[in-house]
């Protein structure tokens, strides 16, 4: 089968590979999709240590279970399913406490399993013993459902920040992620969300599917100001933190009101200190919130999203490219003119 595969010298390659075979263990699974996320580029551009050699990559998937082991009860050959990537144990002190996405042991498809850049691909037992697997309504588009994943993590990231009606949010960064922040504050009642961003074009892009939206280009007005005018001189009650940018840390506490919330939703790469003054958090009484990943309800709960148009993900989704085309997909997403990609099958 086709597969798109990760090696230790920071590469990726686009190969043939043996059919995987069920070997006593969870589900076999044909690929319907796979998305591309942030992580997925980072690694494509640099490589990454948390990864295992020769490993399938992809993790925001969905599939139709073609082969199931029979003590595996609640699911039958021809479920339509999407998977959680992050599998926590179940026995250290955060599963029990519900935040399986903060495993002591994390295991994750797509970095510890294979995941879905590939034509099959096996979902371990212990997704299904984790509650990671579920299933999906009937669609006529399945693969609009790799967003589910992406919809998770900002809802994880929006569940510490309890955004309410009326509130102002600032996000820096106009990506998918920027975009599905902004849509989860507006569902949450903001009054304002103001998104940050750097270029002309990425503004343009989002500008268009986000009319609600407040946008300032950095790059051409000083956002200090802007947020400010546009608080009425409070500052923001939310920021989120949308890039993996540093200064943007720095800058966003900056621009919070008094008792504001921020979330550094955007992981940093290599030295990540530096950028959290602690005597605006003292003074002003700033609660500040980190996150990773989501659990599988989290999941369970975008996904629901999705299906009842509560966030309309499909209008970010610029192009979708059959497996043998992902290298294309990957050189377009570099070049800014794609969104949103999924890699599909059918």
């Amino acid at each position: 089968m086709l597969s798109y595969i990760y090696h230790s010298d920071k590469t990726l390659e686009l190969k043939e590979v043996p059919k995987p075979q069920l070997k006593g263990e969870g589900a076999l699974v044909r690929v319907i999709a796979c998305s591309i996320c942030g992580t997925d580029v980072r690694t494509y551009r640099f490589g990454s240590a948390k990864i295992d050699d020769g490993r399938i990559i992809g993790h925001e998937v969905v599939g139709e279970i073609i082969e199931i082991l029979p003590d595996i009860k609640e699911f039958k050959t021809g479920d339509r399913v999407a998977v959680a990537p992050a599998i926590g144990c179940g026995s250290c002190y955060a599963c029990k406490a519900g935040k399986t996405n903060m495993c002591e042991e994390l295991k994750t498809i797509g970095f510890q399993f294979d995941g879905g850049f590939a034509e099959y691909m096996v979902i371990p037992a212990e997704a299904f013993k984790m509650g990671n697997v579920y299933k999906l309504p009937q669609s006529d588009e399945y693969s609009v459902f790799t967003l589910s994943e992406p919809l998770a993590c900002a809802i994880n990231a929006q569940s510490y920040l309890n955004i309410k009606n009326g509130e102002d949010v600032v996000i820096f960064g106009s990506g998918i992620i920027g975009c599905m922040h902004a849509e989860l504050a507006l569902y949450s009642g903001a009054r304002k969300v103001i998104i940050i961003e750097t270029s002309k074009e990425r503004i343009r892009q989002a500008g268009e599917l986000l009319d609600k939206v407040t946008f300032i280009n950095a790059a051409e007005t000083d956002p200090f100001s802007e947020v400010s005018r546009i608080t009425g001189g409070k500052g923001a009650d939310v920021v989120i933190i949308a890039c993996s940018v540093g200064s943007a840390q720095a800058d966003g506490m900056k621009m919070l009101a008094k008792c504001g919330r921020i979330s550094l939703f955007g992981g940093l790469s290599g030295e990540s200190t530096g950028f959290i003054d602690s005597n605006l958090i003292h003074y002003r009484e700033i609660s500040v919130f980190g996150v990773h990943a989501s659990t599988p309800e989290q999941n369970k709960q975008a996904m629901e999203m999705i299906y009842n148009n509560s966030i309309n993900v499909e209008k970010y989704v610029t192009r979708r490219y059959p497996l043998k085309d992902i290298e294309q997909a990957y050189k377009d997403i570099e070049g800014g003119s794609i969104m949103k990609a999924i890699i599909c099958n059918e």
